[in-house]
């Protein structure tokens, strides 16, 4: 579902910085993976690679089986609002927008009609146990909220990968625990599901950890949860 190879990154000329050297890197269909090492070692700019929003210095980033860096910048962009949700730390919510407009707004960047993108928002809120909450804007709901109105509007458009960035950074304890059982039940559903952490806790959702260090992939274990794939639905 997703490969890297040879992948390097670096940012800036003459002195450049890099940010990733050398990664390569397999994730299967319906796996789910956790990426995790020290602020700064390249996390970030891997899930950006992965999403198509950078692109890399060398090497090549597959997805399912179609070459980004062969794609012009609208091919890209449809190849990611078709397999591709990416979960931000940050959310970025558009703060004038009710949850069901955030939500919508893919669809209506589509050019799905307002009607049919608002009734399928709604209905992907309800499946992250928001369905009283669809007309609050981001500054009316918690952060727990918000990070479910992000999670839906990645999913409002059925992607096969899902991508996360420490979605439960910015979260109190218990409202971690509630986004990371909702991650098992997307991957439940099948979704390819990568996502960024500091926490080890976070990590070991995960079926297989990597690690990685000042741009290079140290470690690629699995965890006691490798294997545990299953193909029910959402309740």
């Amino acid at each position: 579902m997703i490969q890297l190879t040879n992948v390097s990154k670096s940012y800036g000329t003459g002195a450049a910085v890099s940010a990733l050297s050398n990664v390569s890197l397999q994730i299967g269909p319906a796996e789910r993976v956790a990426v995790t090492g020290p602020s700064g070692s390249g996390k970030s700019t891997l899930l950006n690679l992965v999403c198509g929003l950078d692109e890399p210095t060398s090497g090549s980033v597959k997805i399912d089986g179609v070459d980004l860096s062969g794609l012009t910048d609208d091919p890209r962009t449809r190849l990611r609002r078709e397999k591709i949700g990416m979960i931000f730390q940050t959310f970025n919510l558009l703060p004038t927008l009710t949850a069901i407009e955030n939500v919508a707004l893919p669809l209506r960047l589509q050019g799905l009609a307002k009607k049919e993108a608002e009734h399928r928002a709604v209905s992907m809120l309800g499946r992250v146990g928001l369905k009283d909450r669809t007309k609050h804007r981001p500054d009316e709901l918690s952060g727990g909220e918000r990070q479910r109105v992000a999670i839906a509007r990645a999913l409002v458009n059925n992607p096969s990968i899902l991508l996360a960035d420490e979605p439960t950074g910015n979260l109190d304890t218990a409202t971690g625990n509630e986004i990371m059982a909702l991650f098992d039940k997307l991957h439940q559903k099948g979704n390819t599901i990568v996502l960024v952490t500091h926490e080890h806790d976070v990590a070991l959702y995960a079926h297989r950890v990597v690690t990685i260090r000042d741009g290079k992939v140290e470690k690629d274990e699995k965890t006691p949860r490798a294997g545990a794939i299953t193909t029910s639905q959402i309740s």
